[in-house]
């Protein structure tokens, strides 16, 4: 989709919105303004009602009557028309469609007649006065003369329609204005807004040809959305150069690591090949271990960095500890234990590499004896594994959690390893929601503490 599309959609949405809007907001006007005009021409044919009305019932004669300028019309019992507006040429929604007057003689009385109290009933009807016709609201009244005629009296008053078309009409002029005055503001507007956007999109396209991770976006000066979404997008790109850069190292230091005994075992198999007699059987099956051992340490590491977590199985580290040590005979230190019941929520099989790999590197460092002990410190289960050693100096004591680190250069590779087992140690321990340091051991020498929560940790 193209990069105009967001800046259409937001300026058609704003439109419709607007004119959705207007166009409620017009009718609710045109209804009140009607209904307002509604209300004061019955008010205005009330009061002229009235008026006739009572002068009707003063014993006024209908061929005498000042009727206003309105129109008014009186009809008696009969239907029969007594008098009409003098300029009144045809009449709907009053008492009789006929504007002529019926003349009869009505006989002189002296005494007064009478109004009916009662609310005057509305009608809406037309009109047309002197050649004009309009629409008008009519109010009736009835009356009693003198003589005791009931007669009704209907007077209009003009709705005044010709208002309630002209703001409707101004209505219907001014809509498309504003709609288009909104789309072009609302489109201006998003346009300015997706132009920081724009350029982080065009940065990362430029990323993803030349893949140079090192390269950021632009961040804006603004402290909106738009800025957190670069800074994330700058922080994301940081840490994935970080990622590459850590597994072409990897890569890099697997390679090496594989390539001395690979090598190794090609001689000792080329030279048997040629003299039998020569072939060192004892070292062949010494590299084939390391291989092996390698490459279990390079796929586990490279399960953990593919995300996977350990089950919640609960796990006895008196008892996984006593497993461990048992498969170890003659080893060069021995091992003294300090055991507490205690259980934890992890996978038995990396919780045991763990162990192992902390009594390795114990062992191998430890001039007399290497102690393990196990107990509870709250809802952690803590699992110590020191030894009698020369021990870590501080300032190396995160680096050795690095991959392919050894800190003895000239140690072997045979007794040193190669440098796997503390840092797939700690990536276990990490992936298990706990935590792995070193310290000065109470008697020197290095002391390794693990930290295991006694629940399962949260995915």
């Amino acid at each position: 989709m193209r990069s105009g599309s967001v800046r259409t959609r937001a300026a058609v949405g704003a439109t419709l919105v607007v004119a959705g809007a207007l166009v409620a907001a017009g009718l609710a006007v045109l209804g009140v303004l009607r209904a307002n005009l509604s209300e004061q021409a019955q008010l205005r044919a009330e009061v002229h009602t009235r008026a006739v009305a009572s002068r009707v019932a003063a014993g006024a004669r209908f061929d005498g009557l000042e009727l206003g300028e309105d129109p008014v019309q009186i009809v008696d019992g009969q239907g029969r028309v007594r008098a009409v507006s003098d300029d009144l040429e045809a009449v709907t929604g009053a008492g009789s469609r006929s504007v002529v007057p019926v003349e009869l003689e009505v006989e002189d009385e002296d005494d007064a007649g009478r109004v009916e109290a009662q609310k005057p009933r509305f009608t809406e009807g037309t009109a047309r006065v002197d050649g004009r016709e309009a629409d008008y609201v009519w109010a009736a009244v009835r009356a009693t003369t003198p003589t005791e005629e009931s007669v009704t009296v209907y007077a209009g008053a003009p709705l005044a329609t010709g208002t309630v078309d002209s703001v409707r009409d101004a209505m219907l002029l001014g809509l498309p204005l504003l709609s288009a005055v909104v789309a072009a503001v609302t489109w201006l507007v998003t346009r300015r807004a997706l132009r920081p956007v724009e350029a982080i999109r065009r940065e990362m396209a430029a990323i993803t040809a030349s893949t140079d991770l090192s390269r950021r976006v632009p961040v804006p000066r603004s402290r909106d959305e738009v800025a957190r979404l670069a800074r994330t997008t700058n922080e994301t790109l940081a840490a994935l150069e970080g990622a590459v850069a850590r597994q072409r190292a990897f890569v890099a230091d697997a390679s090496h690591e594989l390539r001395s005994p690979i090598a190794s075992l090609r001689t000792q198999l080329e030279v048997g090949a040629a003299h039998p007699g020569l072939l060192d059987v004892d070292g062949a099956v010494e590299d084939v271990v390391r291989l092996q051992r390698l490459a279990a340490d390079l796929l586990l590491l490279a399960r953990l960095d593919a995300g996977e977590r350990p089950s919640g199985a609960r796990v006895a580290l008196a008892e996984l500890v006593r497993e461990e040590l048992a498969q170890r005979v003659g080893d060069r230190v021995a091992v003294r234990c300090e055991l507490g019941a205690v259980e934890v929520a992890g996978a038995r099989g990396q919780l045991a590499r763990v162990l192992g790999n902390l009594v390795d590197n114990a062992q191998r460092h430890a001039r007399s004896e290497v102690r393990v002990a196990v107990r509870e410190e709250g809802g952690w289960g803590v699992v110590e594994v020191a030894d009698d050693g020369s021990g870590v100096p501080e300032e190396e004591r995160e680096r050795i959690f690095e991959r392919f680190v050894r800190l003895d250069d000239a140690r072997s590779r045979d007794d040193g390893g190669a440098g796997l087992g503390l840092a797939i140690a700690r990536d276990v321990v990490l992936r298990h929601g706990g935590r792995l340091d070193v310290r000065t051991a109470p008697g020197g020498g290095a002391l390794f503490a693990v930290r295991l929560p006694r629940k399962a940790p949260v995915s």
